[in-house]
């Protein structure tokens, strides 16, 4: 039977430019069966749920649940659940954890201040192993669960920091998992890949293979990141930011462009040219879906705005999807 997945495979859908947005996740432990609106279809009282929805909206803070790899209790549990904060924006990561019996309490959170990369000395800071959060919703798409949670067992047997999450976009990209607290996302992903994007990860370092984007910017900015990253092979997590982006319209209508602004910590900067286009090949944007042309990002051009060793300007055909 064909997927979703097998479909963006076969068609040689990029990977790069396709992560969620968000700049500060919220990440709460709930075991049992999740719906495919998670939030308010699962164990979690949905009231509480959809109250953790309207308090982020528009704040630059994604509410996620998460579990455990493995078998689950479909009950409803009052036992503390672990609570997980992460900002990802560069030099500014950071991750906070608790425990909670009552997500209630979680309404509490300045949500404002949490997506603006503000935590306020709230819970403990985390000292664990960087998180692996693997997509392995089942009710969102078939290729979450088929594809994510063996993966999701693998990596905890291997002594991972794995959990599952219940929704982070791009089914036809599973198995796709992102690595915090820098908030880079992977797509199509195996165990050793995995493995070496978390060694990466303790060492503040990325790994860009198979990498999707970091979740801090909008997919134009993620697609330049990449395409930045691989042209000066630069993998260290926090030396490179986003600092300015234009939206170029056209006039008649057409998809718009971008130019974005890349400043490294030693200095360098970069003009990075951004288009948006539509995919010869048509393919189901998850298992159901009808076949279209996606959208994608195309990186155009990189050009130094300071001295860089070799030619000042690289005209690139790096296609980035969306």
């Amino acid at each position: 039977m064909s997927t979703c997945a097998t479909a963006s495979r076969m068609a040689a859908e990029p990977l790069a430019g396709t992560a969620a947005t968000a700049r500060t996740w919220l990440l709460i432990e709930q075991s049992g069966p999740w719906g495919a609106e998670a939030l308010t279809d699962s164990r979690l009282d949905p009231a509480v749920g959809r109250a953790l929805e309207a308090a982020s909206a528009n704040t630059g803070v994604r509410v996620a649940l998460i579990r455990r790899p493995g078998r689950h209790a479909d009950h409803q549990s009052r036992a503390p659940r672990q609570a997980l904060l992460a900002h990802t924006a560069p030099g500014r990561s950071w991750m906070r954890a608790t425990r909670t019996a009552d997500p209630a309490a979680l309404l509490g959170l300045d949500f404002t201040a949490l997506g603006a990369g503000e935590h306020g000395g709230i819970w403990e800071a985390y000292t664990g192993g960087p998180p692996v959060l693997v997509c392995t919703n089942g009710k969102r798409d078939r290729c979450c669960a088929v594809l994510g949670r063996p993966l999701a067992a693998e990596l905890a047997a291997d002594g991972m920091e794995a959990w599952e999450v219940t929704h982070i976009g791009g089914h036809r990209f599973s198995p796709t998992l992102f690595v915090l607290p820098y908030g880079y996302a992977y797509g199509r992903a195996e165990g050793p890949l995995v493995k070496d994007a978390v060694v990466a990860a303790r060492d503040g370092r990325i790994v860009t293979d198979h990498c999707r984007g970091r979740s801090t910017w909008d997919r134009p900015a993620q697609a330049a990141d990449l395409a930045v990253r691989d042209l000066i092979r630069e993998d260290r997590a926090d030396v490179l930011d986003v600092t300015a982006t234009e939206v170029r319209s056209r006039a008649d209508g057409t998809a718009p462009s971008w130019t974005l602004r890349l400043a490294h910590a030693d200095g360098r900067a970069w003009h990075v040219t951004v288009e948006q286009r539509t995919a010869d090949t048509a393919t189901p944007a998850s298992c159901g879906a009808p076949l279209g042309p996606p959208a994608y990002m195309h990186v155009t051009d990189i050009t130094a705005l300071t001295p860089v060793v070799g030619a000042a300007r690289s005209p690139l055909s790096l296609s980035h999807s969306l």
